[in-house]
């Protein structure tokens, strides 16, 4: 498509909950995203996460282990990794911004809403009116894990352009994160490209969670060499036991020397991988271990790991050497185990996502 048609949006809603937006004029043609109006608005380069890449709608059945046709109604939620993330962080305390496009309709405004009441700047984001905001159907089975059925055909956030890149919010990060999906599709890959590139040269942490989703990838063999592609830039890695065993065609995600030899690299700073409730291990370049999981019973595994995700930012962003001392780095991982156990306690990713408060308290019931 020539141009991205964007225009910037100012947004309001009513008290009938309706949404408000008027055009604003833009030399350049594209889009600034939307006006953030938010405490502390401009945030510290200190502090700051900004998350990249695709938010959507999931839609989730209110009953779990039925199928997509079995099920009588479905709860609509907020989605999409990078998006979690932001809002993670935010919840917990600490300062979050998110990069990326949905589309010129009412699911659309109402995400960035979203992002606006939960405290993230939402500044960067763009709107495109020839794609719709990406839908997920997500069936939920009797143990609370997940199978999932996009709409994106495409959907908004596979459009972003890298000429609509917000550079001074990149710029603003301590830590620019971000995942796999944005990587499947141009433009938005180039656009990706683009930002990891501004990101690093302004001195950020790039921190990586490839979040595979396999149905959205051309293939298995695709979804591998994607992945990877930008494996070696990253300085944090974030991945779970099966995206070991797929990555690596097979190898036990158990095994440190597959970890090591296979996934880690020199320049890494800290690599996670995450074992669901059994927690997670951690190695770095001197280091390497295990911290316990936070035993709850799960409802709804979504958005577990971006929660672990974000409670280990939220820590890293405010101690950017925490990688360095084991003790520090083995009490901030077990935060981040709590905030993944919290959230599958209830049904949704970001209704779920935990406060700071609801967090030590889980761990001071833990340990009593």
């Amino acid at each position: 498509m020539s141009g991205c048609g964007c225009f910037p949006v100012n947004l309001d809603r009513s008290r009938r909950g309706s949404f408000k937006f008027s055009k604003r004029s833009s030399s350049s043609g594209s889009s600034r995203g939307l006006t953030a109006d938010l405490n502390g608005g401009n945030l510290e380069k200190d502090s700051m996460v900004v998350c990249f890449g695709e938010m959507l709608i999931d839609f989730v059945p209110t009953v779990s282990g039925v199928s997509l046709a079995e099920a009588e109604a479905f709860k609509k939620a907020a989605g999409g990794a990078p998006a979690n993330v932001a809002v993670g962080i935010a919840r917990l305390g600490g300062s979050a911004a998110f990069i990326g496009k949905v589309g010129e309709d009412e699911f659309g405004y109402m995400l960035a809403d979203i992002l606006k009441q939960n405290n993230v700047d939402n500044s960067g984001m763009r709107f495109d009116p020839h794609a719709r905001t990406a839908l997920a159907f997500v069936t939920l089975t009797k143990e609370g894990d997940r199978e999932f059925m996009f709409y994106r055909n495409p959907s908004a956030d596979m459009l972003l352009q890298d000429k609509e890149l917000d550079e001074n919010l990149i710029k603003k990060g301590c830590i620019f994160h971000y995942g796999s999906i944005s990587l499947i599709e141009e433009p938005c890959r180039s656009a990706h490209m683009a930002a990891m590139d501004i990101a690093k040269k302004a001195g950020c942490i790039l921190s990586y969670d490839p979040n595979l989703r396999l149905p959205l990838w051309p293939s298995e063999d695709s979804a591998r060499k994607g992945i990877m592609s930008i494996w070696d830039q990253a300085d944090f890695v974030k991945v779970s036991e099966d995206e070991i065993k797929f990555l690596t065609e097979g190898d036990d995600p158990y095994d440190d020397k597959v970890v090591m030899e296979k996934l880690f690299r020199p320049h890494m700073k800290l690599l996670l991988v995450t074992e669901g409730n059994n927690g997670c291990r951690y190695y770095t370049q001197e280091f390497k271990g295990r911290v316990a999981g936070v035993k709850v019973d799960a409802v709804d595994t979504t958005g577990a790991g971006d929660a672990f995700v974000a409670g280990i930012l939220w820590n890293l962003a405010s101690d950017l050497n925490l990688y360095k001392n084991e003790s520090r780095l083995k009490e901030a991982l077990l935060f981040a185990n709590a905030c993944g156990a919290i959230t599958v306690t209830g049904m949704g990713a970001i209704p779920a996502l935990p406060t700071k408060d609801a967090v030590h308290q889980i761990l001071g019931k833990s340990t009593t």
